[in-house]
Parts: C-alpha cells; sequence; structure tokens
C-alpha cells in the first residue's frame, strides 16, 4: 500500500450526519479485521449489529456530553476512511472508547494522523492522561499504541466475550 503523501487528500473533522454509514462501515470492517480470528462469528455478527448501527452512531454524532466526545473521522477524498470516538473517565482524564480503520488504508500514516487530531482536541479540554482497551493478542493495534506512547497498566476480563483479556493503557498528553 502506498504511504499517504498528499495530505490534500486528507480531512481530518468532527463527524456529523453526512459520516454515518462511512463510521458505520469503518467500524464494522475493522470490527471484523480486528477480531474476527480472535473471536467467534457469532458474537464478531452480536457487536457489530450491536455498536456498529447506523442508528446507534447516528445518536452518538448528534448527542455529545462530558463522557462522550462523538465521533472524529479521516475522509479520504471524501470517503470515511478512519474513525475514532472518547470521552471523559475523570478530572482530566480521557479515553478512547472506539478507534477503526478501514483495513484497507491501514499502514498509511492516517490512522496516526486522526489520532493526533484527537488527542489535540482532548487536550483543549483539559485532558493530561489518555486511556485506551485493547484486547490482548490484538496484534493490529497493540504495536501501534505502544509506538504512539501507551503503557500497559493492568489487565481485566473483557467486557461481552469474557473470555479474553483486556490490556489497559494510558499515555501523558
Amino acid at each position: 500500500m502506498k504511504k499517504l503523501t498528499n495530505l490534500d487528500e486528507l480531512t481530518l473533522m468532527k463527524a456529523g450526519r453526512d459520516e454515518v454509514k462511512g463510521i458505520a462501515r469503518v467500524c464494522s470492517e475493522g470490527w471484523r479485521a480486528t477480531y474476527g480470528y480472535l473471536e467467534d462469528e457469532a458474537y464478531v455478527n452480536r457487536v457489530i449489529e450491536e455498536y456498529y448501527n447506523e442508528n446507534r452512531i447516528e445518536n452518538e454524532v448528534t448527542e455529545f456530553s462530558e463522557n462522550w466526545h462523538g465521533y472524529f473521522v479521516a475522509k479520504e477524498n471524501g470517503e470515511v476512511v478512519g474513525a475514532i470516538g472518547g470521552g471523559t473517565i475523570g478530572k482530566e482524564i480521557g479515553e478512547i472508547f472506539v478507534f477503526y480503520m478501514n483495513p484497507n488504508k491501514r499502514n498509511r500514516g492516517i490512522g496516526s494522523k486522526l489520532l493526533t487530531y484527537y488527542t489535540e482536541y482532548q487536550k483543549k479540554l483539559g485532558i493530561k492522561e489518555q486511556w485506551l482497551s485493547a484486547q490482548k493478542g490484538n496484534e493490529k493495534a497493540i504495536p501501534f499504541y505502544e509506538a504512539k506512547g501507551f503503557v500497559k497498566q493492568s489487565e481485566k476480563r473483557s467486557e461481552g466475550s469474557g473470555k479474553h483479556l483486556s490490556i489497559r493503557y494510558m499515555r501523558e498528553i
């Protein structure tokens, strides 16, 4: 895959209704590519139906709170190719709850740019620590997060599945 060289092709922005279908597609494809080999197909489909359906995402791009900042997207030539979302979990503590890339657009620098864009947003809110969870064995995300300065803090049973461990990561921002 070619590295992203022309930044004019890439738009980073807070998502709105126009991005709902693209977010649903990217998150569904990203979830399947990331967890399809770690989980059984029924569980993967159930998670996609629950979390990445267009109705839920439309609510999540239009309703904001301190705990949920909405979705932010990377668009390449007008197409959503990455989505990230998070919120605040404590005083000066933020969390990334969801972060997926179109599997065909990985390793081009787009995810790094989207993470930086969202991190800058959280910094403006006074966030000083950024947290996230990654499933143990997720070799697509863990090396990326560690390269971005996230440090393992703990492990806990994954919500929903119950049979896997989630690794809690944190970095100061």
